[in-house]
């Protein structure tokens, strides 16, 4: 899922430079809501709430 953030990230500073701004703005929307995710993810984890199989 880093990957998908990553890339978001990428298109929406390539499509910034080149001026367009509602794909610039959806690619990072998507970004976002991506990060949200795995930070709330992340959280659970680290609280034990969820169990990640070794």
């Amino acid at each position: 899922m880093i990957e998908w953030i990553l890339i978001l990230l990428v298109v929406a500073a390539i499509a910034g430079l080149l001026g367009f701004g509602r794909i610039s703005g959806a690619a990072m929307t998507g970004a976002k809501i991506l990060i949200g995710i795995v930070l709330v993810l992340f959280l659970l984890v680290l609280f034990g709430i969820i169990a990640v199989a070794a």
